[in-house]
């Protein structure tokens, strides 16, 4: 009989444990899906610049959590949007370019289109950081500051050679932040 009580508490012990493991990774997916509704700025491999980053790794407190969410708001539809109709357009190119007897007028103004939607992205980034930059506290410009360098200048390649791909050969630089905006 004491051997039956025990392997009961065991298997409650492990009810309870589960119960706990299982809430807490619902919480978890929960709350990094809230997280995510907001602005990605960079990709492949780099900071995410969302919320929780804001709130992290700037410290950023309700009030300026409040002025990122309204300025992300208005800033990641338009982003979203511009994106997709350049990556559609490149496709278009990509297509276009493929053909047998490609039409060079039409690669030309896709080019055009493509590029008039870089300046507008860049844009819409330049007003996202603008409003975010008004809350910051100087230590937190600064953190804004390296952030977001990325986005706007690339480090040269100090003399080396570039690989084909648009990247410089040698140590570091493939490891940098690349990104669409």
């Amino acid at each position: 009989m004491n051997k039956t009580k025990i392997l009961i508490w065991a298997v409650v012990l492990l009810v309870v444990l589960n119960i706990t493991t299982i809430s807490t990774i619902l919480y978890h997916n929960y709350s990094e899906s809230a997280n995510s509704k907001t602005v990605v700025v960079s990709t492949e491999g780099s900071n995410m610049l969302n919320g929780r980053f804001f709130r992290q790794t700037l410290g950023f407190n309700q009030a300026q959590m409040t002025v990122f969410r309204q300025a992300n708001q208005e800033f990641r539809p338009k982003a979203n949007s511009i994106i997709l109709q350049i990556d559609s357009l490149k496709n278009e190119m990509f297509i276009e370019l493929k053909k047998s007897k490609s039409d060079t007028v039409r690669l030309n103004n896709l080019s055009i289109e493509t590029g008039a939607l870089h300046a507008e992205l860049k844009r819409e980034t330049n007003r996202f950081y603008l409003k975010i930059k008004t809350v910051c506290t100087p230590e937190q410009l600064e953190q804004l500051q390296t952030t977001f360098t990325p986005l706007f200048q690339r480090e040269p390649c100090n003399g080396r050679g570039m690989n084909g791909k648009g990247k410089c050969q040698g140590n570091g630089f493939r490891n940098q932040q690349q990104n669409n905006y």
